[in-house]
């Protein structure tokens, strides 16, 4: 049931509360709704709910309709989030669990783990202990392939998953692994369901042979029962009469699973399809279809692997897969990142050095900006977002040391390069360490309840009007308010009263401050992408980079523009921008901006930079990344 309590409950009276539900044998969950205080609980039936209502502080209550009632959305509205060291499952980065059906030997399994990590992977697998359809098939290693898992995360930090099959194994468990998976065949195992809720660590569910959505949620609510909440659901394949693949891969799933359920899904096309050339199509389908993450079986040698075969990629399919999901990622909001862990860890590194649990990372406008979503996406959630009123006060914030990173916008596929970012960039001393390419898509948001009709007035920023022109043209009536970011013109609007009022921001927007969207997808074009860079005041990692970004001035005279991108040129060093920008008090004098396919820090690059520096009459490597 939900209870909404009164808005003047005091602390006594929902103690009270929580205490008669305990006492009922409830498992108690609060919640908060659109700014309502909510108590979910969840029992046995015993508890009496006229009593319950005449409980001070107690305003309504709400049965909860579904029989998966933990694991439902009525009783958990936000997304979880299963945190796997510095993996997070069920956010907007899209995790990548890669590795062999089982463990074979140390050899093979540190082979295949270097690789998947090498093309993005960020939790290994492998199975010790093999239930198989034959009692002659090659049954796993045990303990010593536990061992061996454990050995690879020592050596390449990938936190490892692994299959649990009996409730005996749990200690053995506990010792050695980071994810707990739960076959398809002992999904209805309820004893070791209720082993592994017990064990406390995160658990991959997988769905059985012949199993229903909701008998998989009720095998979910089992292990939630017991106090364990990090469950992942695992879609690999159901058994139907056709005969052309392993079993069918049901990717209606995800969006049932979207709505029913707050828990992360992964989806596994190896296991679902059984044929090698089908999985990367079912891998790329999955994540348009609104994955959270794909389980990929991987083998260095599969002709000659004890189990799956013919199902697990070469590493090198794995890595032109994982290019392809990296592209597919930002179209469905989401984003692939190759450098995941290194990234993490460098964060965990300054966090340590600064004794803060979160990096503070400012943005222009409020939470739920599209700076706000890049920041999330390049960081994960171990981020403290700091809105910011201008631009410049987000660089003045990062030079001061007030925050430690910054998220600027550059460009804009649709209307190019936001020069105001590109002179602070000049102005301040600090670097680009890393960027993000973000697809920005526009709702027009309003009033819950406001129909597109009732619409007098809009507020929109400047460089959003003509992204959205066409949309905007076609409401000529409609008077427009220019506005500094569309997160604040949501926030504005939701403070007021006027519901003639709305506003051009995003979906995350809309939903953090309670309102509705009138018109989906306004933008022009939908190829709508903003590239985002992320500054500091010192580079992140020392590690070699694959580009960089340079500002220089040259003399002026014909042909000094030429001569300097003819070093780059003689040397194979491909310019992926350029743009020119004018210096100020200097009238049709220009500085040049650069991004290079290279990493300028290289010992190898020092000739290349002392070429360029003999030809510009300015020179500055403003980022590395």
């Amino acid at each position: 049931m939900l209870i909404t309590l009164a808005e003047n409950i005091t602390t006594e009276q929902k103690n009270n509360i929580r205490t008669v539900l305990y006492k009922d044998g409830c498992i108690v969950r609060d919640l908060a709704e659109n700014g309502q205080n909510i108590i979910g609980a969840v029992g046995r039936g015993n508890t009496d709910m006229e009593a319950l209502k005449e409980l001070p502080g107690v305003e309504s209550i709400v049965p909860i309709a579904t029989s998966f009632k933990l694991v439902s959305r009525e009783l958990h509205p936000e997304d979880t989030v299963v945190q796997v060291g510095d993996v997070a499952i069920g956010s907007d980065r899209i995790a990548i669990v890669a590795g062999p059906c089982a463990v074979e030997s140390r050899a093979q399994c540190l082979t295949i783990a270097r690789e998947v990590k090498k093309y993005g992977a960020v939790l290994f697998r492998g199975g010790a202990y093999k239930p198989r359809t034959s009692p002659y098939s090659f049954q796993g290693l045990e303990e010593e392939g536990l061992k061996i898992l454990a050995e690879v995360r020592e050596e390449t930090g990938l936190r490892v998953a692994t299959e649990i099959t009996s409730p005996t194994y749990a200690d053995l468990m506990m010792k050695y692994v980071d994810v707990l998976q739960i076959g398809a065949r002992n999904m209805q195992n309820f004893e070791l369901l209720k082993c592994v809720g017990r064990m406390g660590k995160p658990v991959i569910l997988k769905r059985g042979l012949s199993a229903t959505i909701k008998e998989w949620l009720m095998s979910a609510e089992y292990i939630l029962s017991e106090g364990n909440e990090d469950i992942i659901l695992c879609e690999r394949g159901i058994r139907t009469f056709e005969p052309y693949t392993r079993n069918t891969l049901d990717l209606s799933a995800i969006p049932i699973l979207k709505k029913l359920t707050h828990l992360p899904v992964l989806i596994d096309p190896s296991h679902a399809t059984g044929i090698r050339e089908k999985v990367a199509p079912m891998a790329r389908a999955a994540l348009a279809a609104g994955a959270d993450a794909l389980m990929i079986e991987v083998h260095n040698d599969p002709d000659n692997a004890l189990s799956d075969g013919p199902q697990s990629l070469y590493p090198e399919q794995f890595g032109q897969l994982a290019r392809d999901l990296h592209v597919i990622a930002p179209v469905v909001g989401k984003q692939l990142d190759f450098n995941y862990l290194e990234k993490s860890a460098a964060i965990r590194k300054l966090a340590a050095e600064s004794g803060v649990d979160q990096q503070k990372v400012a943005f222009l406008g409020e939470k739920g900006a599209f700076g706000h979503k890049a920041g999330l996406q390049y960081f994960g959630e171990q981020i403290q977002a700091v809105p910011m009123p201008s631009w410049r006060t987000v660089f003045d914030a990062v030079r001061d040391g007030g925050v430690d990173f910054g998220v600027i916008p550059l460009e804009n596929s649709l209307t190019g390069s936001i020069h105001e970012n590109y002179d602070l960039l000049l102005d301040y001393d600090l670097h680009i360490v890393g960027e993000i390419r973000l697809r920005v898509k526009y709702h027009l948001i309003g009033h819950p309840g406001t129909k597109l009709k009732d619409v007098r007035k809009v507020l929109v920023p400047a460089p959003v009007v003509a992204q959205c022109r066409d949309f905007l043209d076609g409401n000529e009536a409609w008077e427009r308010v220019p506005v500094n970011a569309t997160a604040s013109a949501v926030k504005y609007i939701s403070d007021s009263d006027d519901p003639s009022v709305a506003a051009i921001g995003s979906r995350e927007a809309a939903e953090l401050h309670g309102m509705d969207i009138l018109a989906e997808g306004i933008e022009s074009n939908p190829q709508n992408y903003s590239r985002f860079a992320i500054i500091s005041r010192q580079p992140l990692t020392d590690e070699a980079k694959n580009k960089s970004s340079i500002i220089f001035s040259t003399s002026h005279q014909p042909g000094a523009l030429l001569e300097v991108l003819k070093v780059f040129s003689d040397n194979s060093v491909n310019l992926v921008k350029l743009e020119s920008r004018p210096i100020h008090g200097k009238p049709w004098q220009y500085m040049f901006y650069a991004d290079l396919e290279a990493d300028a820090r290289e010992k190898a690059f020092k000739p290349i930079l002392e070429a360029v520096e003999e030809k510009t009459d300015f020179l500055k490597i403003i980022g590395v990344y």
